[in-house]
C-alpha cells in the first residue's frame, strides 16, 4: 500500500506494570467517538490489504496507537490530522489493538478496542534476494527477488517492495517472470553508501488466497565505481575507478567464426567469480571437433552464455587477434588482479562485435533504455528516491587497487 501524506510522527502509549510493559485497550469498548476505524473493532476476519485506517468525523486525531504482539504499527497522520494510516498491510492471523483519542470543540474523546485478521488459505514468501546480505557490490547491482509462488496481482506486491539509500536514486522494478521481480536504478548507484531493501509482504494478497505472512529486509553496501571497458577490434580492456584509469589489458575475444564463439556487445556486469572454472564445450562431445573440457584460472563471470574475463597464458593473441571460444581472457597476472578486483554488480562494457548482449541474458538489465524497463513494472511508474535513516558506514573492501595507470584518453567511467 502506498504511504499517506505527512510525516508527523506516532505517539506511543505504553503502560508500565511491575517493570514489564503492556498494551492495553480498554474493555473492547465501542467507539465512543466521532470515528471511523478500519478495519472495524471486533472484526475476526478482518482484510489485510488495505492496512489500518482511522478517519475523525469531526474534529482532528489528536494520537493514534495500534500495536501488534505489543509493539507499535507504523503508521502516520495526513497534513490535517483527520486520518491516520499504517505504513503497510496487516499481518494475516493476528489480533491488533488500537486506540484513538480525537479532539473537537474544546472537549476529547478516545475509542478503543481490537480486532483478527483473516486466515489466509495459502501464503507466500521471499525465497531469495540478490545481493547477500551486508554484501559490497558494484554500482550497477540490481536487486534480484524471487518469491515461492507465482504473482498475479503484481502491482500490489510491488507496492510492498522498498529501497532506501543514503545517496537515494531513482529506480523501477521489472517483472522478469510470475516469480521473479528486479530492482534498477534509473542511472548507476552513486558509490561509497547503503542500501537497504525490504520486501513488506505480510498481508499482502499475491493472488486468491493467497498471502505472505512475512516480511524480508537485506542490507548491502555499494562499493568503489569500477567499470571495465573492453574494445574487441583493438584486443584492448581498461579498467576505470572512481574516475581513474588503474589498469590496462591486452585481451582476446571471441574468434566470431559462430555466433557461439562471438562475443556478445553491450552493457555486462560481473555475476560471480572462481578460481578455476571448468570450463566445457556446450552440445559437443569428446573427439567432435571444437570439443574442450579444460580448467580456467581467474575466471569472472558476466553473463549466462559462458562469457568470462579469464587468465589465459597465450599472450601471443592478447592485444592481437581474437581466438575464444566467445570469453575475454588476459595475461595470467592481470586476469589475477581483476578477479580481485572485481565485485558482483561491476558493469563490463564491451563494444567491437557484431552480436549484441540480450537483456535477459545474465544481469543484461541495462540494456534495456529507462522507458522500456519502466514497462516492466506492474505500477508504469519510477520508484521515488527513499533515504535510509541510519547512515551506516560503508564496509572496508579489499578491492585489489595497486598503482593507478595515469591516463591518457577519458576515463568514461559510467556505464551509459
Amino acid at each position: 500500500m502506498r504511504r499517506a501524506a505527512g510525516c508527523l510522527p506516532i505517539v506511543l502509549l505504553l503502560l508500565t506494570v511491575t517493570g514489564c510493559s503492556s498494551v492495553m485497550a480498554g474493555d473492547d469498548q465501542p467507539e465512543t467517538a466521532d470515528v471511523t476505524i478500519s478495519p472495524p473493532l471486533n472484526s475476526t476476519e478482518a482484510d489485510t490489504r488495505q492496512g489500518l485506517i482511522v478517519r475523525a468525523g469531526s474534529g482532528t486525531l489528536t494520537g493514534v496507537t495500534a500495536y501488534l504482539d505489543g509493539a507499535p504499527v507504523p503508521g502516520r497522520f495526513d497534513g490535517t490530522r483527520s486520518t491516520w494510516r499504517s505504513d503497510w498491510a496487516l499481518a494475516p492471523d493476528r489480533e491488533y489493538i488500537v486506540n484513538v483519542t480525537t479532539a473537537a470543540d474544546g472537549t476529547t474523546a478516545t475509542t478503543s478496542g481490537r480486532f483478527r485478521t483473516l486466515t489466509p488459505a495459502r501464503t507466500f514468501q521471499v525465497e531469495s534476494v540478490i545481493p547477500a546480505p551486508d554484501e559490497t557490490v558494484g554500482v550497477g547491482m540490481p536487486v534480484i527477488v524471487d518469491f515461492t509462488a507465482p504473482v498475479e496481482d503484481r502491482a500490489a506486491v510491488e507496492q510492498a517492495l522498498e529501497v532506501r539509500s543514503t545517496r537515494p536514486v531513482e529506480g523501477a522494478w521489472h517483472w522478469v517472470s510470475d516469480t521473479q521481480v528486479v530492482y534498477r536504478p534509473r542511472r548507476e548507484w552513486p558509490a561509497h553508501q547503503r542500501v537497504s531493501f525490504t520486501a513488506h509482504l505480510s498481508g499482502v494478497r499475491a493472488a486468491k488466497g493467497v498471502y505472505g505472512t512475512a516480511d524480508r529486509t537485506v542490507p548491502f553496501a555499494v562499493g568503489r565505481e569500477q567499470v571495465s571497458h573492453i574494445d574487441a577490434e583493438t584486443h584492448q580492456m581498461r579498467v576505470v575507478r572512481d574516475g581513474e584509469v588503474v589498469q590496462r589489458m591486452a585481451i582476446s575475444a571471441g574468434m566470431a567464426t559462430t555466433e557461439e564463439y562471438t562475443t556478445t556487445s553491450g552493457i555486462h556486469l560481473t555475476m560471480d567469480k572462481a578460481d578455476p572454472v571448468r570450463m566445457v564445450s556446450p552440445g559437443r562431445k569428446k573427439g567432435e571437433p571444437g570439443f574442450y573440457d579444460v580448467m580456467i584460472d581467474h575466471a569472472v563471470r558476466i553473463s549466462n552464455s559462458g562469457e568470462y574475463v579469464h587468465a589465459k597464458n597465450n599472450v601471443w593473441a592478447q592485444g592481437r587477434q581474437n581466438v575464444s571460444h566467445g570469453c575475454v581472457n588476459a595475461r595470467p597476472d592481470q586476469a589475477a588482479w581483476f578477479f580481485g578486483s572485481s565485485l558482483r554488480g561491476d558493469p563490463v562494457v564491451i563494444s567491437g562485435t557484431d552480436r549484441e548482449l540480450e537483456w535477459n541474458n545474465g544481469w543484461g538489465y541495462w540494456q534495456r533504455s529507462w522507458e522500456e524497463w519502466l514497462k516492466g513494472s506492474a505500477l508504469h511508474a519510477a520508484v521515488p528516491p527513499r533515504l535510509l535513516p541510519t547512515a551506516l558506514p560503508t564496509p572496508a573492501v579489499d578491492d585489489g587497487s595497486t598503482n593507478p595507470v595515469k591516463p591518457d584518453d577519458s576515463p568514461s567511467g559510467g556505464i551509459r
